[in-house]
């Protein structure tokens, strides 16, 4: 039996949500205008009145926001509140420059929890399980952002956050735990840690799914740990930016749902901001539609992937965004050539031989860029003789140069070489000062 948080939002016909977007969207660009010097002087600049946007079609005349906008006016500037009506306030790491702040009114923390229970709630997440967050907590936002939402719909919380390795799956056998919350690449490394112990995640402890996200991941990793653990493996969107994790797969795991009723969504050309039609690959645009502290219209989430607008099977009427197929910033050109993590992630897990660790390593020689894949082989693989490993080599270079259209040195290495993280993997090494 399919379960909903609100049925009569969730299933609501597609005209209706529409008709809620587009008054939310009108109130929207006035209230921005009204309360915020940025968008004040945006508008202005770019010679719109918010009386110009009076439908959904309008929206294409508002101009785009980026991180960077949040970065010049650091730390508030682009607040829409004044202080006394913030109640909780999270922030970026900073590592590519200025942190990112995001202020909430209470209101906004409803929103966000709302969203995460719908969410959890179409997986199947209610008041028998115990969920572990293995996300970090403080200023983060996915720990708590999952916490709140787990705890709305009636489930525990165990605020495990990440790290301490062995001391967590303690907690999930003692505890019974039947979700976690974390980065695939941190379960992958409890996976690990668990067969060293001696333990099964299938048959030692209760878990029955996981909720995966903060990281770019295939559809063939999923496949891995679904295979290895036993689990369901479903994917979880969403930015510090526009409130942290949001949005999940539903049991059918055939896209992100996004609730229109908070957010309006596009899919627009990377090089030109033209808007795509469904089924196109593109870069996710979103309009927060519901938040008070720190709306944000037209804001370059830089994440590619394809909207679908159809109905799902479970029944809601929300549009879909596909898996996340890298982003716009982490795209590599090795020699002319666009590479995309992704790509080499999605070869390298179709490969049985092959373990679930790799690294793209990209150096410049002599003026010519080289790209270097190093991947961990299975222990069996590995203990295999030398001709066996040279012909897996091979098949593994075959592969990725079918796919990226560019030669990769391809290097074998032990297990337990590629160094493990507790949060989001280090996937690219990029040696070129460029």
């Amino acid at each position: 039996m399919i379960e909903y948080w609100d049925p009569l939002i969730e299933r609501m016909p597609v005209d209706e949500l529409k008709a809620i977007q587009e008054e939310k969207l009108k109130s929207l660009v006035h209230y921005v205008y009204n309360h915020s010097p940025f968008y004040k002087k945006r508008f202005d600049e770019a010679g719109i009145s918010p009386n110009d946007i009076q439908s959904l079609d309008d929206l294409r005349k508002l101009p785009f926001t980026t991180k960077q906008d949040l970065r010049d006016t650091y730390p508030t500037g682009m607040f829409c509140v004044p202080r006394e009506q913030v109640v909780r306030y999270h922030a970026s790491s900073g590592t590519t420059g200025k942190p990112t702040v995001v202020g909430y009114t209470e209101n906004d923390i409803k929103e966000w929890t709302t969203s995460l229970a719908r969410a959890l709630t179409s997986i199947g997440i209610g008041r028998d399980d115990v969920v572990q967050v293995g996300y970090g907590y403080g200023l983060f936002t996915g720990g708590l952002g999952l916490h709140y939402g787990v705890e709305m719909v009636g489930a525990s919380a165990i605020p495990s956050s990440s790290g301490n390795t062995e001391r967590q799956i303690e907690l999930m056998q003692d505890l019974g735990s039947t979700a976690m919350a974390c980065t695939p690449s941190y379960f992958l490394y409890v996976n690990e840690v668990t067969k060293k112990l001696g333990i099964s995640i299938a048959d030692d402890t209760k878990l029955k799914c996981g909720i995966f996200g903060a990281e770019p991941w295939s559809e063939e990793m999923r496949r891995r740990i679904e295979e290895q653990t036993g689990i369901k493996a479903y994917d979880i969107f969403g930015t510090s930016e526009i409130s942290g994790p949001l949005f999940t797969e539903c049991t059918y795991q055939d896209g992100i749902h996004i609730w229109a009723d908070q957010f309006l969504i596009e899919v627009i050309d990377p090089e030109t901001g033209e808007q795509l039609a469904d089924g196109e690959r593109g870069e996710l645009v979103v309009t927060t539609l519901a938040k008070e502290a720190l709306p944000l219209i037209r804001y370059r989430i830089g994440d590619l992937t394809i909207i679908r607008s159809g109905p799902c099977r479970c029944g809601r009427t929300h549009p879909r965004i596909m898996r996340i197929l890298g982003r716009t910033d982490d795209m590599l050109i090795v020699r002319g050539i666009n590479v995309f993590p992704g790509q080499v992630e999605a070869v390298l897990m179709d490969i049985p031989e092959v373990a679930e660790h790799y690294q793209l390593v990209v150096d410049r020689e002599k003026e010519l860029d080289t790209l270097r894949v190093q991947v961990e082989v299975t222990r069996d693989v590995f203990s295999d003789k030398i001709s066996d490993l040279m012909v897996l080599e091979k098949k593994v270079t075959k592969a990725l140069q079918t796919v990226l259209n560019i030669s990769a040195r391809v290097e074998l290495v032990e297990p337990g070489t590629i160094p493990r993280s507790m949060g989001k993997a280090q996937r690219v090494i990029d040696n070129r000062n460029i």
